[in-house]
């Protein structure tokens, strides 16, 4: 039996290139900030998206959505694989590929995520110096989740 490919459906779009190469954030970041600054973070940008007009791409329970995104998070700025422990292997864009995730819906989102950070260095204890790596990496991330037209 073939396997289900997403790029071999004309229905989904995959971005040239592939996905994101080169370095990820720091991994410093967990260390600076901690788990639960991570998760006020992503509770904080849920927020921001309960106020967007992509807000029908998420579930109704916002909370656990946040709490997904924080587990990933926290492994990813060099804590504990919480998201492999919790959920299994990350595969995100297969995680998303259900999602309309559009141009337009990827800009939303990240304007959402760049509001947050504005004052992430205060209100969460980020590193001043990691953050544009950190915007870069959410740039680069969220232009791999687009999966349509």
């Amino acid at each position: 039996m073939k396997q289900f490919r997403p790029q071999d459906d004309p229905r989904f779009y995959v971005p040239p290139g592939g996905p994101p190469q080169g370095p990820g954030p720091s991994r410093e970041i967990y260390g600076r900030m901690g788990e639960a600054a991570i998760f006020q973070m992503c509770a904080d940008f849920y927020a921001e998206l309960e106020h967007s007009d992509i807000r029908a791409l998420f579930s109704e329970d916002m909370p656990t959505a946040s709490e997904r995104l924080a587990a990933f998070l926290v492994g990813l700025l060099g804590g504990p694989p919480l998201y492999q422990q919790r959920y299994g292997p990350p595969q995100m864009r297969a995680r998303h590929i259900p999602f309309a995730i559009d141009q337009h819906a990827r800009d939303v989102w990240l304007d959402c995520f760049k509001r947050v950070l504005e004052d992430a260095e205060t209100r969460y204890g980020f590193p001043a110096e990691h953050k544009q790596g950190f915007i870069d990496f959410l740039d680069g991330f969220s232009t791999w989740m687009i999966n349509r037209r």
